[in-house]
């Protein structure tokens, strides 16, 4: 009998992946040259007899969807990382000021020092390092973090840095400032691989990191106390767990730009499927994924002529899941 909510967590993070996979295949089918599933398949395996069909799938559509799965997958696990080291529904890098420092540092290195894209994204990884450093340091009390106190924290430094981002696009040169909002809008048209290529390279070696860490923030919603009691090395832990929910949060954010509300939704929409008592990990990062690639592809299908970024849709929805859950839910 204890074995079946592990059964069940397995199943739905095999659904997710598996539905995941068939949003991917539909988004990659979907655009100017419509291309039937055969056709993509045989492209993306490099099998195609048509040169068109194999260019766009392998130089833009294929490496454009890879980067959205990496980002979701990305942005799920940080999310559920802060949710499990606060203990609240909100804890995401979005809501506590983490994705708003990486914006910081794009921003201010498009305006001041009108930067290309490899400084825009270094800068932004930078900027949601130091934010993150600042919010940890101010949150320690006693030698002690997390709780709901890295939440609020996290809000006030967010808030600030938000208020330094419009006073940048507000006071530099114009064509600059247009240039810094439409990479604050978060965009997944043009990437290529050399966006895809990190985004999986930081999935690959801090995701592991928080699947290992998974048990400990399990037990960190318990209490400290009660972590520390069951042998957990409560700020080892923490610091770790966040060092590397950071990480991927800035990596993402660098590629894309700022993308609302999936690391917040997607801990929570997964642990309603697992029926589980803590955020799971691994179930959380599919659903990131899944609801990334799901709001892509609703860009694409919209009939509307002009082009939706993808931070503006998942703002869009997220934002109707933050009403929801805040009406809803107890525990904020």
């Amino acid at each position: 009998m204890r074995s079946l909510p592990r059964n069940r967590t397995v199943s739905v993070g095999l659904a997710i992946a598996a539905a995941t996979v068939l949003l991917a295949l539909v988004a990659m089918q979907t655009g100017t040259i419509s291309l039937s599933f055969s056709e993509v398949m045989a492209a993306v395996f490099g099998l195609s007899d048509d040169p068109k069909a194999t260019l766009v799938i392998q130089r833009i559509r294929l490496p454009r969807t890879v980067t959205a799965i990496g980002v979701g997958l990305c942005l799920g696990a940080a999310g559920a990382t802060f949710q499990s080291i606060s203990r609240n529904a909100l804890g995401s890098p979005d809501i506590i000021g983490f994705t708003t420092g990486a914006a910081t540092g794009a921003v201010a290195q498009i305006i001041l020092f009108n930067a290309g894209p490899v400084a825009t994204a270094l800068a932004a990884i930078a900027g949601g390092l130091l934010a993150a450093a600042v919010v940890y340091l101010l949150s320690v009390r006693g030698g002690v973090s997390g709780g709901y106190r890295l939440v609020l924290v996290g809000i006030g430094v967010g808030a600030l840095l938000a208020a330094v981002n419009t006073v940048l696009l507000s006071k530099g040169d114009e064509d600059l400032a247009a240039q810094a909002q439409m990479w604050l809008s978060g965009s997944l048209a043009g990437r290529s691989w050399d966006h895809a290529i990190p985004v999986m390279l930081a999935v690959a070696f801090l995701l592991p990191v928080l699947l290992i860490q998974g048990r400990s923030l399990g037990l960190l919603e318990m209490g400290d106390d009660v972590a520390r009691a069951l042998g957990v090395r409560v700020e080892a832990s923490r610091l770790t767990s966040m060092a590397a929910a950071v990480g991927l949060t800035a990596v993402a954010t660098a590629a894309v730009g700022p993308i609302a509300f999936v690391a917040l939704a997607a801990p929570q929409l997964a642990a309603r499927l697992t029926r589980s008592v803590h955020v799971p990990m691994g179930t959380g990062a599919l659903m990131g994924a899944a609801l990334l690639v799901a709001c892509d592809l609703l860009t694409q299908r919209l009939p509307l002529q002009a082009h939706v970024p993808i931070g503006l849709m998942t703002g869009l929805v997220g934002g109707c899941y933050l009403l929801w859950l805040v009406t809803r839910s107890k525990q904020i």
